[in-house]
Formats: C-alpha cells, sequence, structure tokens
C-alpha cells in the first residue's frame, strides 16, 4: 500500500487573517497550532513532529519568519522528529510529504504542519520587498540574474506563460478572468478571506495590468496569517474527534520546464506531477467533487487543470467561462473559500485547510452541497505538489 494512504489530516487551524495583521508572526503561528491541535481532539503533548517550509528564512519579505524550532519553544514541546524544507525542494508542500513519510515510517504518530507568512507587514514596511527577492536593499539568490532586467517578482515571468497560452489556444480574456470572478463569488462566505466585495467581469477588464497580459485580478494577495495541520497515523486518526481525511495519493515529480528552464512556454511542468498522482491513485477524476487548485497567478490555475486531467490541453478556456462550470453547484467546484485571489496567498497550503473545510462540511455559506467525499489539491509554480483527499466514514 502506498505510505501515504497510511497518513490522514485530523486537524485544521487558521489564524487571523490580515492585510496587515498587527499580530506577530509568532503570535499568528501559535494561535493556528493550538486550534489545529484542539480541533484534532489533542493535546500539545501528545505532538511528537513538528514540519514546515521552509523554516525560519525571513529575508525581510516575510516569506518565512518563524520556524520549527520557534514553535517547538512557543508551545513547549517535546518532539521525536522534525522538518524545515528548503527553498529548493518541492514546494511548501514539501512539509506535508515530509510529514507523511515520518508518519508511515513510525518516526512520529501525531505531526504538526504549519506554514506563516507576514508578507504583509512586510510590504508596509517596505513597498519594494519581494517573497524571494527580499527587500529593496539586497537581492537574494538567482535573482540577481533577474532584477537588473526589471524582474523582481513572479509575475512578469507568469505573463510571458498567459501571453503564449493565449497564442497558441485562443484563451481570451475574459475567460482568464472568469478564474478571478469565481474566486471573488466564493470568498463572499468565507468570513476569512480578504477581499469579499463582488467583483464582476467588468471590473477584471478595467483593472489595471500589472505585466500584460496579467491584470491585478489576475495577481494572489500578499497576507499576514498562519495555517495549521494535524497528520495522524491512520490507525491513531480513527480514534480521534474528526472524520479522517485520508492521502489517497500524492504526486511529487519534477521534470524539465517550469519558469528556471522553460521548454514549453504553455505550460510549467506539473504535468509530471499530476501523472504520478493519478499513478499512486485507485480512484479517478470523475470521483473529485471538489478542487482547490493554485493561483497564485491565474494562469497557473489553467496549467493546473490541464495537468490534473480536468481539461485537454486548449480546453480550459471554454471549461471556466462564465463561471459556471467551476462555480459551487458546478461541475468541478473550485477554489470554494477564495483561493489566493481573494482569501490571501498563504502559499498553497490555504488550499489544503479549504479542501479539509470542504470534506467536513464547515464551509457554511460556501460548502459545496453534494457532500464531497474526495477532493484534489494542487500547490506551487514550479516546485510542484498535488494530493487527493478522501474523507473516511
Amino acid at each position: 500500500m502506498n505510505a501515504e494512504r497510511n497518513v490522514a489530516i485530523t486537524g485544521i487551524g487558521l489564524s487571523e487573517v490580515g492585510r496587515p495583521s498587527a499580530a506577530s508572526a509568532l503570535s499568528l503561528t501559535v494561535d493556528a497550532a493550538l486550534a489545529a491541535i484542539t480541533d484534532a481532539g489533542l493535546e500539545v503533548d501528545d505532538i511528537d513532529g513538528i514540519s514546515t517550509y521552509p523554516g525560519a528564512a525571513n529575508t525581510g519579505a516575510g516569506f518565512a519568519p518563524v520556524g520549527a524550532q520557534d514553535l517547538r519553544l512557543a508551545l513547549g514541546m517535546n518532539v521525536d522528529w522534525y522538518s524545515a524544507a528548503a527553498l529548493d525542494s518541492p514546494s511548501q508542500f514539501s512539509a506535508v510529504v515530509n510529514a507523511i513519510g515520518a508518519l508511515s515510517a513510525g518516526l512520529a504518530r501525531h505531526v504538526l504542519v504549519f506554514r506563516t507568512v507576514t508578507e504583509a507587514q512586510s510590504r508596509a514596511r517596505d513597498k519594494q520587498a519581494q517573497s524571494w527577492g527580499g527587500s529593496s536593499g539586497e537581492i537574494h539568490g538567482f535573482w540577481e540574474w533577474t532584477a537588473p532586467y526589471g524582474v523582481e517578482s513572479p509575475v512578469p515571468w507568469y505573463a510571458t506563460y498567459a501571453q503564449r497560452y493565449m497564442y497558441e489556444h485562443k484563451l481570451t480574456h475574459e475567460q482568464l478572468g472568469a478564474i478571478a470572478v469565481n474566486a471573488r463569488t466564493n470568498a463572499a462566505g468565507n468570513p476569512a478571506a480578504i477581499y469579499r466585495a463582488p467583483l464582476t467581469i467588468d471590473d477584471y477588464l478595467d483593472s489595471r495590468v500589472v505585466s500584460w497580459p496579467l491584470r491585478l485580478y489576475d495577481c494572489d494577495v500578499p497576507v499576514d496569517g498562519s495555517v495549521a495541520f494535524v497528520l495522524s497515523r491512520l490507525d491513531d486518526a480513527q480514534r480521534l474527534a474528526n472524520p479522517p481525511l485520508r492521502f489517497e495519493a500524492i504526486g511529487t515529480a519534477m521534470a524539465a520546464g517550469g519558469l528556471r528552464d522553460p521548454l514549453d512556454l504553455t505550460s510549467f511542468g506539473a504535468e509530471k506531477a499530476a501523472a504520478m498522482l493519478w499513478d499512486r491513485s485507485r480512484i479517478s477524476r470523475d470521483d473529485v467533487r471538489v478542487a482547490q487548485i493554485y493561483d497564485g497567478m491565474s494562469i497557473l490555475t489553467v496549467h493546473w487543470l490541464e495537468a490534473l486531467g480536468f481539461c485537454d490541453k486548449g480546453e480550459v478556456g471554454a471549461f471556466v467561462e462564465g463561471g459556471t462550470n467551476i462555480g459551487l453547484d458546478g461541475a468541478l467546484p473550485m477554489n470554494t473559500g477564495g483561493g489566493q485571489l481573494s482569501a490571501g496567498r498563504l502559499h498553497g497550503l490555504g488550499h489544503l485547510h479549504e479542501a479539509c473545510v470542504q470534506l467536513w462540511g464547515r464551509g457554511g455559506a460556501r460548502q459545496v452541497d453534494r457532500e464531497p467525499d474526495v477532493a484534489a489539491v494542487s500547490m506551487g509554480a514550479y516546485g510542484l505538489g498535488c494530493a487527493l483527499l478522501v474523507r473516511e466514514n
């Protein structure tokens, strides 16, 4: 049996999400962690593992202000295993994958996985602060090679993908905008979402261009917040407070392509991770009742929908147009909490949180009606990861 099927999500927690928040990064993290532990019906002393991405690596941009050791000390925890993934690991999903491995190997019974960002606070202090590029006074890593050309954020990169895809597959601006409008419609039912006011396709088309053809509402929203999960071994999970949300399959494969080594500007390399997911699964795409698809930029959602096989190549535009298919009562309800475009950028882990909300029926005004029991989640751009979650009754 695949290792991930031995593991389930048993509790979730979300701190205040602000733009900006007055709370410190550590305070936000503690709030989310304690909420997740309580939700699982556990105590702090029951947690014997911690996993996060990427660990404490704050460059002044609020990308990763809290590490595993920070949270361990704050909560007075004694753990048998911990992990902090490097920045060049397979995206934020690596914290989940590492926890699955530790639980399956018997290194821990209950692992707390968390992700904390304070990018809104950082931007309030320094308007030039960028997630990975550092601040206006210091540029880090591969950004040293792009900043001289005016590329200090991923937006111009993604814009080249959007331009090529629109040219090759006749994706229209209205079709691309339907992803942002759907996110905002769903965010109206999410009290934690940053932006909840109605957004029309005309509002989208009238918004300023950030990097052609990407407009303001194609870009996700920097926030301050923390999201946490308790992952447990399945035999332990079945005795806890919530019906376990088992990992049916995960996909983590990386291949040529993506932002750093683009071979095809109509795809960023998610196909291999998606193929791995379906190869490891006993269920099919037709079983998926709700999808939380990564939307760091709207064009990434297009690529993920294709890679996961929900649309054939070049047919995403027709599928999302008007929002009918991706709405709460559509064929594939998508980004039901508002996604990163309206709810705020929690670097993919917000999508995993929303999948759990839907599978446990906690969505309130945004709850999908069909009592979903299978959810697909994708995270990341060129650092890829995807998962299928199944609710165990």
